[in-house]
């Protein structure tokens, strides 16, 4: 790498852009080491990207927005979602949500199946842990039933295990392009018995400020029920998402997992789930043996007949875990059982029987690290589940007013370790409209967290799950004395 000296001003800019910096370890004239911990400064820029939400005449979608209250943000602040990108400051259209004051959701709507792709920028104090949820509801046909996604930040990799060319399901894979010039983007995708030919996935051009919607069926001619899709950006950034919809069960969106890891973390599995479908994928040249467990309420169980599973290398595994929560709040927790090869995973969730059936998808996610927020909550379909894998941990969750009217409600929670809980999560007094619950970390191991939605007819088993990873609102920036010359790139 490239060394290269900057001055506090611009080093401050440049790591505006990234998650963290390490601590400046500097020597005093005595020898002795003065490093001290860098300060966490908000984040001033934060993009995100909403999928189009549905093909659907019978969908009607909400968008909620909420940024939570950050301390030192600025008190002066931007931001708007719309079907368009920043162009000279404006809108290239009316924006379909204009978010408010941090700590005060707002929603927009939109229905029908030409709803498009959403840019969204937000700057100020508006952009630390700016959090936009995509929520539709489809009456009816493939896919019905209720779908959610997080509205994502750019970048240039995605993982999405868990996809499918199977005759019963309807894949598309969505990318959005927010920048001012056309990105280039490779769709591989992985089988049972590794890549899938196509050549069709290769230089996918994506149009500045457009998005892009390809059916996985017409990227491979091969029928395969658990695949895993790779988007590789070759130039420019993307935001991406795999809507997957099902003919009997369905559908949902399916997020880009967490990056490949030794050991992953699906948390927050419906303790009524009727099916789990666990779908792996390692990318690397080494076969992986991963043992299963789940993080039940009362300590870690392993599923029998589901000890352990063998992932060989460059080919989708699928494992039927049946009804594996038994009635209780889960996470499943993947570890390796000798040496640590990087894998990606997520689940399949069904729930309901019958002709009343519906399917969701739980990737494997980052921990909530300090604080994660989900924006579109309602008084009794929601269920907030915590897991602490590792040692306990103590968690702060607060509600946020409603969309229409209500106040703040704060509840701590202390979870065991080894341990889910589907907890009590507050809700706002004098509740109208939607919420925002806002997760923190006060003490302990790491946690990981879910949150799922379910529909308004108790009949019908419609819901969504989306994870709630850290919401990287700030940034650490090291202090004003230390010497910026090791920042690298």
């Amino acid at each position: 790498m490239k060394r290269t000296t900057l001055s506090l001003f611009a080093g401050a800019t440049a790591l505006a852009a990234i998650t963290g910096f390490a601590a400046v370890s500097t020597p005093d004239a005595t020898g002795v080491d003065t490093a001290r911990p860098a300060a966490r400064l908000p984040v001033e820029r934060t993009s995100l990207l909403c999928p189009a939400p549905s093909t659907s005449d019978l969908a009607e979608t909400t968008y909620t927005s909420f940024t939570p209250v950050t301390k030192g943000a600025d008190e002066k602040g931007r931001a708007a979602l719309a079907a368009g990108a920043p162009e000279d400051g404006k809108k290239t259209e009316k924006p379909v949500v204009q978010p408010k004051a941090p700590g005060t959701p707002v929603t927009g709507s939109t229905s029908g199946a030409d709803a498009p792709a959403l840019v969204g920028t937000a700057e100020g104090g508006h952009a630390p842990g700016w959090t936009v949820q995509q929520t539709t509801e489809v009456a009816a046909g493939t896919g019905r039933g209720l779908q959610g996604v997080n509205c994502t930040a750019p970048d240039t990799e995605f993982w999405f295990p868990g996809a499918s060319t199977a005759t019963d399901r309807t894949d598309y894979v969505h990318l959005t392009n927010p920048d001012d010039s056309a990105a280039v983007v490779d769709i591989e995708l992985y089988g049972k018995d590794g890549a899938l030919k196509s050549t069709v996935g290769e230089g996918i051009t994506v149009p500045p400020h457009a998005s892009e919607s390809l059916l996985l069926s017409t990227l491979s001619d091969v029928e395969q029920t658990d695949v895993t899709v790779h988007v590789g950006v070759r130039s420019g950034r993307v935001g991406a998402a795999v809507q997957a919809l099902d003919d009997k069960t369905g559908g949902d969106w399916l997020t880009a997992a967490a990056d490949p890891a030794g050991e992953l973390v699906l948390p927050g599995i419906p303790k009524d789930a009727t099916a789990v479908r666990l779908v792996l994928f390692t990318p690397g040249g080494t076969d992986a043996d991963l043992k299963v467990r789940l993080a039940s309420p009362s300590g870690s169980i392993t599923p029998a007949g589901h000890e352990t599973v063998h992932v060989k290398a460059g080919m989708t595994t699928g494992v039927d875990l049946g009804e594996v929560t038994r009635g209780e709040a889960g996470s499943l927790v993947l570890t390796p059982t000798g040496g640590s090869v990087p894998v990606v995973a997520a689940v399949r969730v069904v729930r309901g029987e019958g002709g009343e059936q519906e399917s969701a998808f739980i990737p494997a996610a980052d921990p909530v690290g300090a604080r994660a927020t989900s924006a579109d909550n309602r008084a009794k379909r929601t269920t907030l589940s915590l897991a602490a894998i590792g040692e306990a941990a103590k968690v702060k969750v607060t509600a946020s007013a409603g969309t229409e009217g209500g106040t703040t409600a704060t509840k701590t929670y202390t979870i065991k370790g080894g341990t889910t809980q589907n907890v009590e999560a507050p809700v706002p007094a004098g509740l109208e409209g939607a919420y925002a619950l806002t997760v923190e970390t006060v003490s302990g191991g790491p946690v990981y967290a879910s949150r799922t939605l379910t529909g308004e007819d108790d009949d019908v088993a419609s819901f969504t799950v989306q994870t709630l990873p850290d919401d990287r609102g700030t940034v650490s920036v090291p202090n004003a004395d230390e010497d910026l010359s090791v920042l690298q790139k």
